[in-house]
């Protein structure tokens, strides 16, 4: 450990120097960082997998592939418990056009097998896996064998080359939940479910999800884009940012006893759109 930060010393002052580009120096620091980390720090959590039934219809997977824009899913059975292997897009649209081929299609006969790896795997290990196995995507277990996410080989490189960020974006993991102005808040997505909970004085369950993105996305039916807006009881949630696999980032309102009333009397718990 100290020749490492030896060595890190050593880069920052050649980058202070300008022997090192910035983001050559941020690409080490990244390699570094993998080989300490673990599939449970960067996986996509299970109530954000965008996933693909056994038994859904052929027009029903073709929806889910097209919305999503995903190159490869997770064919799930009871209800998400259990994967049956892993579905990718352009496998399934080589029988699609003829219709005698798609009427005889069984979707068991063109998955690939799921690889299984467990919330503890190291991310540089992982990384060497996919490369040496030529895979693209790994199931994550947790220690009792259900399914607790999915992880990319793109999940692991971002660690490494960085993400694109926008305005929105927070950098500092200590600041999950970040006040702005009269009942306004930005929130991380991956926030526990229980530390919203302890700040606000509700009482959701973990059971279902585990983090304030997966009651949010239960609460819209679908993975939302930017922009999109849904109340749940007295919060109202805009989605900031958010990619094609999760969430990122939501700006919430805690809405006045008069518009939760007002709502309330419509008959509807929730309302979802494109407005705050």
């Amino acid at each position: 450990m100290r020749s490492r930060e030896r060595l890190l010393e050593q880069l920052h002052q050649a980058a202070d120097d300008g022997l090192v580009a910035a983001d050559a120096l941020e690409m080490i620091e990244g390699v570094f960082q993998v080989a300490e980390m673990q599939v449970r720090d960067i996986m996509i959590p299970r109530s954000a997998m965008v996933v693909i039934e056994e038994d859904a219809p052929l027009d029903e997977i073709l929806r889910t592939v097209v919305r999503s824009g995903h190159s490869r899913f997770p064919v799930v059975s009871d209800g998400r418990n259990r994967v049956e292997g892993i579905l990718l897009a352009k496998d399934l649209l080589r029988h699609c056009g003829d219709p005698r081929e798609e009427a005889s299609l069984d979707l068991e006969d063109i998955l690939r097998p799921a690889v299984m790896i467990p919330e503890s795997k190291r991310l540089n290990v992982l990384l060497r896996d996919f490369r040496r196995n030529h895979n693209h995507m790994a199931i994550v277990v947790d220690e009792y064998g259900g399914v607790a996410g999915l992880v990319t080989i793109e999940d692991v490189l971002e660690q490494i080359v960085g993400e694109i960020d926008d305005e929105y974006d927070v950098d500092d993991e200590a600041y999950n939940i970040l006040p702005h102005g009269q009942d306004r808040y930005t929130i991380k997505a991956l926030t526990p479910i229980e530390d919203f909970n302890e700040r606000f004085g509700t009482e959701y369950s973990d059971d279902e999800y585990d983090t304030v993105g997966g009651l949010v996305l239960k609460a819209f039916g679908h993975l939302p884009k930017r922009g999109e807006v849904v109340d749940v009881d007295r919060f109202r949630f805009k989605v900031l940012h958010a990619n094609n696999r999760r969430i990122g980032l939501l700006e919430m309102r805690i809405l006045p006893e008069e518009e939760v009333a007002a709502e309330d009397g419509g008959g509807d718990d929730q309302a979802a759109g494109n407005d705050a």
